[in-house]
């Protein structure tokens, strides 16, 4: 058995910040193939590139436990993340100002 399929639990990316656990039924050397545990209703397996893995795990409680320290990490950089959009924000602004002083002082010219 590979070293891969020692480890069937993958965390696949769902939107920034969130990551859906999946049980990896069969894979190839490009693709993964199984099914999310975690939704209400669970369908016909779904498969996906091997890049779209973001880790794997031997156990679901071991990728479960890896998705909610993540989630923690990342909402420690929130604050960060608002000062940074509210100083982009502040930038733009500045940037517009600029670009239409300099159209209305040509056109005074």
């Amino acid at each position: 058995m590979s070293e891969r399929m020692e480890r069937p639990w993958a965390l696949m990316r769902h939107h920034a910040g969130w990551a859906d656990v999946f049980h990896i039924e069969t894979e190839t050397a490009d693709s993964i193939t199984g099914f999310y545990p975690d939704r209400e209703t669970v369908g016909p397996p779904v498969s996906y590139s091997v890049r779209a893995v973001l880790a794997r795990f031997a156990t679901l409680e071991a990728a479960r436990g890896a998705r909610e320290g993540a989630v923690s990490e990342w909402r420690k950089h929130d604050a960060g993340v608002r000062d940074a959009e509210t100083a982009l924000r502040g930038a733009e602004k500045a940037r517009e100002d600029a670009w239409l002083k300099c159209l209305r002082d040509a056109a005074e010219r």
